[in-house]
């Protein structure tokens, strides 16, 4: 499915005159990496954070640490706020926010499948939990996969507009 989405995402949001930004821990990358795999996609994706480390998330993406200390790194309000920082640092007028557990292993009593979604825009912000089953490059794809169908979604870009 990104290979299917994120071109048509892309020329979407090039259509509308919209960005996108990613802030991407469970991800690493991978969201921002599909959609700059798109030919013309210079045009729409601002940029992208890899915060990986739990530290980064408040110093690159303005996560709060008071959340972080008391809720952990995979929660859905890091979800939304690692959305609203990859908007606001990055001067998108989208942001997705990645986060959660690929496993093999639990994280912080969190078990792995467990994944939250954020997005983040001029007026919206949401958050999409997800359970996936699989080994961690198929949890890492699924979430990929479910990131880009969100964005497709709230920006309002319907097969029509492609």
């Amino acid at each position: 499915m990104p290979e299917t989405v994120a071109p048509a995402l892309v020329e979407a949001l090039i259509g509308r005159g919209e960005t996108v930004a990613t802030a991407e821990s469970l991800t690493a990358g991978l969201v921002c990496a599909t959609l700059t795999d798109v030919p013309g996609s210079s045009a729409v994706v601002r940029g992208g954070l890899v915060v990986y480390a739990t530290d980064l998330k408040t110093r690159l993406a303005g996560v709060d640490p008071a959340l972080l200390a008391d809720h952990g790194a995979v929660h859905p309000e890091v979800a939304a706020q690692l959305a609203a920082g990859a908007r606001d640092r990055c001067a998108a007028d989208w942001g997705l926010g990645l986060t959660g557990v690929a496993g093999p292993a639990a994280q912080d009593g969190v078990e792995p499948g467990v994944v939250y979604i954020g997005l983040a825009g001029a007026r919206v912000t949401t958050v999409r939990p997800h359970r996936f089953e699989g080994d961690r490059r198929a949890v890492r794809t699924k979430a990929v996969r479910a990131a880009l169908k969100l964005l497709w979604e709230e920006c309002g870009v319907a097969p029509g507009d492609t």
